[in-house]
């Protein structure tokens, strides 16, 4: 079981960029999946979320609107397409995926989340 991220480098603000994450050994799509991201000194905090099936998304405030998580089943990979990307939205991101639906409501708890990424980093600099 293993998930791999890719895409993450130096972007300057107000500039896109978009994470990867490809799953082998289970399949994602019978699973809730999520990005969570986690900047130096601080807590990890979950980005957004799609829960299994109906394929309902959850966002964090400070990046809806701007953000936008996806799956593509076919690949078995998940994305998070990241616009107007500030110095704000720097830290290591992780994909991350839930069994059930428990960790993707208002609040996207990374307890409910049992499978990890190795993580990402995206730095927002001029």
């Amino acid at each position: 079981v293993q998930l791999v991220e890719s895409g993450g480098g130096l972007v300057q603000p107000g500039g896109s960029l978009t994470l990867s994450c490809t799953a082998s050994g289970f399949t994602l799509d019978s699973r809730t999946i999520a990005w969570f991201r986690q900047a130096p000194g601080k807590e990890r905090e979950g980005v957004s979320c799609m829960r299994r099936f109906h394929h309902t998304t959850s966002y964090a405030r400070s990046v809806k609107g701007r953000f936008i998580i996806s799956r593509d089943n076919a690949k078995n990979t998940m994305y998070l397409q990241m616009n107007s990307l500030t110095p704000e939205d720097t830290a290591v991101y992780y994909c991350a995926s839930d069994p059930s639906t428990y960790g993707c409501y208002s609040t996207i708890d990374r307890r409910e989340y049992d499978y990890w990424g190795q993580g990402t980093q995206v730095t927002v600099s001029s």
